[in-house]
């Protein structure tokens, strides 16, 4: 269509141009490639939005509703690539930076090297838990990480949570977690709470490291914030740190699916 109008652009300034002298050679040049110009950034547009839809297929970033991308391929495509844990300090490589605690029951929250391999060998600290309850969590304000108002309206990606736990053997424990999707007002939009987990009696378990998953998916319009919150206590109230141990948290915003 773009090369019809740049055609008969030019045919028309040409039949002025004979008739009289109002329309000179180089006006209509210059006519002529506006048009094209407008006609070529037109059809470039077309081909790099096919491009980035290509390569997103030949990456496998498929989107949970391909009727809402139109000319967002490019966007989609940097979104999935942009995907990593949004929580800072997971692992407990750097003590307590990052994390507010809430509760620091007992002796307090303490880091420590691990007492049983965790199944990611780069893991190699967790935090511990005392005998009154301990809690923790860190705030993550969405925008801030890149991921504005209109994307997480428009295309709800979902929202991956893990946590890795595990208790001693010698000592009973609880663990529980708490991530909440938040509005602009730090309103809750919606909640993953399950039910504490209880660990005993004494040496009933091992010191296994077990990971709890969720995620949250069509949470609807006005997400702006993730509270994740977890933690727990040794129940059989000794002193020290013989409560439940966490690490390796994570969040992750996903706008794929099946990755």
């Amino acid at each position: 269509m773009g090369s019809s109008q740049s055609s008969d652009s030019a045919s028309g300034n040409n039949e002025s141009s004979a008739a009289g002298p109002s329309t000179s050679l180089p006006q209509a040049l210059g006519a002529l490639r506006a048009v094209r110009d407008v006609s070529v950034q037109s059809a470039g547009a077309d081909d790099s939005e096919s491009q980035w839809k290509e390569r997103c297929r030949r990456e496998g970033y498929r989107p949970r509703d391909p009727s809402k991308m139109n000319k967002d391929w490019r966007l989609f495509y940097f979104m999935c690539k942009k995907r990593r844990n949004l929580l800072k300090n997971p692992r407990a490589q750097h003590g307590m930076t990052d994390w507010k605690i809430l509760e620091n029951g007992g002796d307090g929250w303490r880091v420590e090297g691990l007492r049983t391999p965790h199944p990611n060998e780069t893991v190699q600290q967790n935090f511990m838990t005392s005998f009154g309850m301990c809690r923790k969590s860190q705030l993550i304000d969405l925008e801030a990480e890149g991921y504005n108002p209109s994307f997480m309206d428009r295309f709800q990606p979902e929202i991956r949570i893990s946590d890795w736990y595990s208790p001693r053997s010698d000592c009973d424990s609880e663990y529980e977690l708490r991530v909440k999707l938040l509005n602009h007002k730090e309103e809750s939009v919606q909640t993953f709470a399950p039910d504490k987990i209880y660990f005993g009696p004494w040496n009933e378990w091992t010191e296994k490291w077990n990971q709890i998953t969720h995620v949250f998916q069509d949470y609807g319009p006005g997400v702006r914030y993730i509270d994740f919150i977890h933690g727990g206590k040794d129940m059989k109230f000794w002193k020290g740190w013989y409560g439940i141990r966490v690490t390796d948290s994570c969040v992750e915003i996903n706008p794929a699916i099946g990755s």
